[in-house]
This record gives structure tokens, sequence and C-alpha cells, in this order.
């Protein structure tokens, strides 16, 4: 099974077209049953996830691989706190008490642009010393662009790269990083396989901020019609199609719409993808997203 469960809406009510807010712990233990019972072995969630990691403890998440990302390095460090690495080994240690795990499958550095910074060195020698202590299976990165790994790549031979992809935003596979990443040895975990749920949304529903791609949108419906494929459907099966791509995290606001995912995957491949790929950064990173989403949009791109 390559799909993960994103867990984003464990902890707040996440993304743009999110009808029915945060999941209560019922339904997140009830996602939770479902999914292990279908096959779906990997999780993913962050410190930044609002209470995710308190819930996913609370329910037992013992028989999943967990991959939790480390939040963005504070511009000022705690009084008690020596360096950055230090800071580093105290959160991820709340963290595992939060998940109720004594070590995870994957730790990823959320604002991995800290490396690059005065506080790199101190916190990359931490995330190996968790790794060579057994607390950490692989060490990687979550980027937001391709273009973020040249420098990444440079410092440390990571485990795990996590990415978006998706029917709008292909740049990871069209810039050659997803196949240089696999001829790495590097597990490829991607992202945003709905863009938080727009890929889902008709072009007469599409939230006012993106009227400026609403023809690219009537591409997309007017190619769901001719082709008899789901945006559901084929939004799946582009990333999963790719064999360079070890796991699709998708978020869910309930069992319902796993199933519905789970229902998806059984339909047929279709033999060539809509022309609607755009490297618009205003369209394809949700950091960049205006409208009544202005206020929250550092929050957002935390958690892309």
């Amino acid at each position: 099974m390559k799909l993960a469960l994103g867990t984003a809406q464990f902890g707040m009510p996440y993304g743009i077209t999110n009808q029915t807010g945060q999941l209560s712990e019922v339904q997140a233990a009830d996602v939770l049953s479902l999914a292990y019972a279908q096959g779906v072995s990997v999780l993913d969630t962050a410190m930044a996830y609002g209470d995710a990691e308190s819930r996913l403890g609370h329910s037992g998440i013992q028989n999943f691989q967990v991959v939790t990302k480390l939040s963005q390095v504070p511009l000022v460090l705690p009084a008690a706190i020596t360096d950055a690495g230090a800071w580093a080994k105290v959160q991820f240690a709340a963290s595992l008490k939060r998940l109720g795990l004594s070590c995870v499958y994957g730790l990823l550095l959320h604002r991995p642009g800290d490396l690059l910074g005065e506080h790199g060195k101190a916190l990359l020698r931490a995330l190996q010393e968790l790794q060579d202590q057994g607390l950490v299976e692989k060490l990687g990165v979550s980027v937001y662009s391709p273009t973020e790994l040249e420098p990444l790549l440079k410092l440390a031979q990571w485990d795990l790269v996590q990415a978006p992809l998706n029917l709008i935003d292909r740049r990871l596979q069209t810039s050659g990083w997803l196949q240089r990443l696999k001829d790495s040895g590097v597990e490829v975990h991607t992202r945003s396989a709905f863009l938080q749920g727009l890929l889902l949304t008709h072009s007469s529903a599409l939230p006012p901020q993106f009227s400026d791609w609403l023809d690219l949108w009537r591409v997309w419906d007017q190619w769901q019609l001719t082709t008899g494929c789901s945006a559901l459907g084929a939004s799946l099966a582009y990333p999963l199609s790719l064999p360079e791509v070890d796991r699709v995290v998708v978020g869910v606001e309930g069992s319902e719409q796993l199933l519905g995912i789970l229902a998806a995957l059984r339909a047929p491949v279709p033999q060539g993808w809509p022309h609607i790929a755009s490297d618009d950064g205003k369209l394809i990173n949700p950091s960049q997203w205006v409208g009544p989403l202005e206020s929250n949009s550092s929050q957002i791109g935390l958690l892309t």
C-alpha cells in the first residue's frame, strides 16, 4: 500500500475546502482503525499540527510507522538551551512522549532552511545523534520546492524527502529531481495530491481568490467529462503511478472520505494526464495563497 495517512486534520481544521473542521477523538480513532485494517502502515504528522501528536498517542499507534516533523528553530532560543541541537533534542523528546512511542520511522525538518543558517551544524549533529541512538530510523527534509534540494543534499545523505506533487504541481517530476532522488536511494513521500482539496473542486465552486486560474479548472472539468475519470481517481492515480514515489500522503476529514479514497484506488488508471500543470507559486504554494486565508498563510505553509 503506497498510501500514507496525513494527520493535520487530527490536530486542527486543515484544508482550504475543509467543511467539517478538526476531527473529534472518536472520528480520529475510527480513521486510524480503518486505515490499519486496509493496509495503510505509515502515518505522517508534525509538531506544528496542533494537538495531532497527542491525539495519535491517545489512540495508540504502535502498529504504524510514524513520520513526524521538527518545527522551525525559534529566532530566540530559550535561556536554558545552549544551542539549536539541544533545542531539537528537547522538542523531539516531547514529541515522542506525545506520540506514546519509543522511536519513530522518520524525522523530517519542517523548515530545512534552518540547516543553512547559523544553527545548521548544531542542528544536523543533533539529528544524526538521534539516529545513532536508534530513536529515528530515517532522517529527512520536507520541502516546498525542488529548488531547495540542491544545497540540502550537499550537507548530508538524507534517507527520506517529502515534497508536493500533484496534477497541477508536477515540478518534482519535471525537474528531474524525482528520478535523481530515487537513483540516490532516497525514500520519496509526496503530499498535496489534492492541493488541499482544490483539485476535487468543480470550477463553478472554486474559491474566489483562485479566479485567475478559472480557465485551467474548466480544462480539468472537461477532461473528467471526456475521460469519465473522477477528480479523486485521477488525482490519486498520478502520483501513485510513478514508480519513484514510495508513499503518497493523503489527509481525510473522516472514515467516509478514507473509504472513498480506497475505492478510487480500484478505478482504471487513465491513459494520459490533463494539461493543467502550472509553475505559478501563487497557485501551487499554499503559503502564497491570499484572500480569506491571507491572515493564516504562514500557518498553512507550515502544514503543507
